[in-house]
């Protein structure tokens, strides 16, 4: 993959969020990605120009504006386990590691340019001292039966993923296990930027 690639996330057939990203791997523990602050970044916005994060039906994501933005906060090394229905994010602020992030969501599709994933609105939050919560879960339990969500089936699945993942947290096993929590980027590194079509019309930019 492309030294510079977008992870994209979906619902439906609407882009959702993009984020512009520099591969610092891609081996046998997965793609390995870094977002550093002040790179490329869209999302869908509501009519006060915050970030969407949860709508009953599909198509508010289509009617809501994609508003193209820089990437704020700490800045992020993520990992996309082969396979796997979850990336793992390590959060550094002015360097330093401050703790652990778990999205799940589908298995990473590979296209042109970048990956693109289905979010799953439950998230596990994990301190640098590995104490752990879920996040989300009234989105995620409020989207159980929706057209274009997920089934009671499908919710038990999504959860069960997150457990095997605390599992592998509280067994101090890889990626838990200090692996990158000393990353440093390289200097010379450019700040990732999103390609111009992202700043035209969303509905153009199709799922892979």
């Amino acid at each position: 993959m492309a030294a510079a690639t977008v992870r994209r996330y979906f619902r439906g057939p609407h882009l959702t969020w993009a984020q512009a990203t520099r591969v610092v791997a891609d081996d046998a523990r997965g793609l390995l990605l870094w977002l550093p602050e002040g790179a490329g970044f869209a999302c869908r916005v509501n009519d006060e120009g915050d970030f969407l994060r949860a709508s009953p039906t599909i198509d508010a994501y289509g009617a809501a504006p994609l508003s193209v933005r820089t990437w704020r906060g700490a800045d992020v090394l993520l990992l996309h386990p082969p396979g796997a229905a979850h990336s793992v994010w390590w959060f550094f602020t002015g360097g330093v590691f401050t703790g652990w992030y778990v999205n799940l969501e589908s298995p990473a599709h590979r296209r042109a340019g970048g990956i693109d994933v289905v979010d799953h609105h439950l998230d596990v939050v994990v301190a640098a001292d590995r104490t752990w919560r879920w996040k989300d879960e009234d989105e995620f339990l409020g989207c159980v039966g929706l057209p274009g969500f997920w089934d009671e089936e499908q919710a038990a699945a999504i959860r069960a993923e997150g457990e095997r993942v605390v599992a592998a947290l509280e067994a101090r096993v890889f990626p838990f296990d200090g692996t990158w929590c000393d990353f440093v980027p390289d200097a010379g590194w450019p700040t990732p930027a999103l390609p111009p079509e992202y700043s035209g019309d969303p509905a153009a930019l199709k799922r892979g």
